[in-house]
């Protein structure tokens, strides 16, 4: 791959980005970025950690706006440049999708369509330092259109996504802390994300996919709906041999123990997810 490097640890994936000498996004970057996500598919791969290099502060810089200019400058491909971000958002899609969890470091920029690629991960790890996040589309005379406008209003409220999107902000990862749009701003991102990554990928694999998937799900339903979508995979998950081994080890700790055994990190070894 010419952009993306892979790396394994354990039952965690860190895919790093990089395209010097400004870490544009682009159609190359995406089509390679598809055929990751296929991988990904992998039961024994149980997180995913997407990151920039250390040493590419741009990080997840922007969509190439050259290749936007060359697409809004002629009537033939302008017409039919829905289809090519719809392309684009099936599989950021698939990644939501993923019946485990992706994780975004971003230790370095991550505006327009690459803020919109780390919208589709399920955790976002910011950076401290001299980093800017944001969906500054409208300043450039377009919008959102890989799925921005949406993630980003279930994820922070449509309130404060009128104000991001409307006034096309950026902001400091500091301020995107306070606005909800990452979960934790740290040090070292890549470092807490592969933490993160390794917590998660111990626990039983089929609640991980399930839990995720009815929070997905029911976020996009009626709430009687929701609670329906919820059942399905309570059900699901309890007739799978990672609720009975996850719940058998539990009966097994001391009942005065038991705060602290779920308090601890999990070190025990579960089947692999043989679900959806």
């Amino acid at each position: 791959m010419d952009f993306w490097a892979r790396d394994r640890r354990g039952a965690v994936e860190i895919a790093t980005f990089s395209n010097p000498p400004y870490n544009y996004l682009d159609k190359p970057v995406i089509d390679e970025l598809e055929q990751l996500v296929a991988g990904w598919q992998d039961r024994s791969i149980r997180a995913v950690v997407i990151q920039s290099r250390a040493e590419d502060s741009l990080g997840f810089s922007q969509y190439s706006v050259e290749e936007l200019y060359a697409l809004a400058g002629d009537p033939t491909t302008s017409r039919y440049s829905g289809s090519i971000v719809r392309g684009y958002k099936a599989i950021f899609d698939r990644m939501t999708a993923l019946p485990k969890v992706i994780i975004a470091a971003m230790n370095g920029d991550a505006m327009g369509g690459g803020f919109e690629l780390t919208l589709a991960c399920d955790l976002r790890i910011g950076q401290h330092g001299d980093f800017r996040y944001g969906n500054p589309e409208v300043r450039a005379g377009v919008i959102p259109g890989a799925g921005g406008t949406q993630r980003v209003s279930r994820l922070v409220g449509l309130a404060r996504a009128l104000d991001w999107v409307l006034r096309g902000r950026i902001v400091t990862p500091e301020v995107a802390l306070e606005l909800g749009l990452v979960h934790e701003v740290v040090a070292d991102a890549p470092a807490r994300a592969l933490e993160l990554a390794e917590e998660i990928a111990s626990l039983p694999p089929m609640s991980v996919a399930n839990a995720k998937r009815a929070l997905y799900l029911g976020a996009d339903s009626t709430l009687q709906a929701a609670f329906e979508v919820e059942n399905m995979n309570w059900t699901e998950v309890m007739q799978s041999d990672d609720a009975k081994v996850a719940l058998g080890t539990f009966l097994a700790v001391d009942p005065a123990s038991r705060r602290e055994w779920f308090e601890s990190e999990s070190t025990e070894t579960y089947p692999a997810y043989t679900g959806h």
